[in-house]
């Protein structure tokens, strides 16, 4: 217990919140009263309704975008604006608990990020599900890690370590998959600790079709700029397996190879030079990292 509020007592929270009077006041007393927080930060993302004011009766310190700008860019301001050594990051629309929020960052003295894994029976619609789910499976590949949950938007981090990252944060939904991307793929230490995620209040922001494309992009764009080869490497080999069929089977049935073949089997070689320079540039951007 003395090492939790320890941790909380150097925990700046942020919660990035857009018309969530509903749930905000109920959200930040919760979390007052769950731990001695170091400061419970709301961004209000350009409300249209009472968020930014019910926040800050509830004790929370508000600071107000003058217009809606995206969940990522408040999560953005949110670290800019923090004070303590550790960042909790919580939605605002009600699904996550504070007990919870103890246990995320009881883990910061071993972890540099801690991600709230919700179980798939917690995260609401079944076409949600599936897509995390692809998401994760994706995700996992190209890391050559395990993650049960890479949209989950409850995080406890080092805040040195995302002050690292705050330049390739999107505007957008896609922060949670950027930073536990960037944190698996820079070598820091990363736990998923099981969390159970109530029904949220009011509407989600979040489109199943065009955010979920988004997140598939910036899934594929942070891996390319720290691990190229696991995308570029599967391509080459399936541009030279091809280029190679091909060739056999005209060697076999026409007695010659084929223009098509040759062109395949060189660009697998041309896909995979770039996918190897690719991975030495990666390399130069931890030089000068914090050891």
């Amino acid at each position: 217990m003395t090492a939790i509020v320890s941790q909380a007592a150097a925990t700046s929270i942020v919660i990035p919140a857009f018309n969530e009077a509903a749930s905000i006041a109920s959200l930040v007393a919760g979390l007052r009263g769950a731990a001695p927080w170091h400061e419970i930060l709301v961004i209000d993302d350009g409300s249209a309704d009472e968020t930014g004011v019910l926040a800050a009766a509830a004790g929370a310190r508000v600071i107000r975008h003058p217009y809606n700008t995206g969940n990522g860019a408040a999560v953005k301001t949110g670290i800019r604006h923090a004070t303590g050594a550790f960042v909790l990051i919580v939605d605002a629309d009600g699904q996550h608990q504070p007990d919870d929020a103890t246990r995320l960052v009881a883990h910061l003295d071993a972890y540099d990020l801690v991600v709230g894994a919700r179980s798939p029976q917690t995260q609401a619609g079944v076409a949600r599900r599936i897509g995390n789910g692809l998401l994760n499976r994706i995700a996992s590949y190209l890391t050559e890690q395990a993650i049960p949950d890479l949209t989950s938007g409850f995080r406890a981090a080092r805040r040195d370590c995302l002050l690292e990252f705050l330049h390739m944060l999107p505007n957008g939904f896609s922060t949670p998959t950027t930073t536990t991307l960037a944190f698996m793929k820079a070598g820091y230490s990363v736990r998923f600790e099981p969390i159970h995620a109530v029904p949220r209040q009011g509407l989600s922001k979040i489109r199943l079709g065009s955010d979920g494309v988004r997140f598939l992009l910036i899934l594929l764009k942070v891996i390319t700029i720290f691990s190229p080869l696991r995308i570029f490497l599967p391509v080459s080999a399936a541009s030279f397996l091809l280029g190679s069929a091909y060739a056999a089977w005209t060697i076999a049935t026409q007695s010659h190879v084929t223009n098509s073949s040759v062109l395949l089997i060189l660009l697998s070689v041309v896909i995979f030079l770039v996918g190897l320079v690719s991975e030495q540039i990666s390399s130069l951007r931890f030089e000068g990292r914090r050891p």
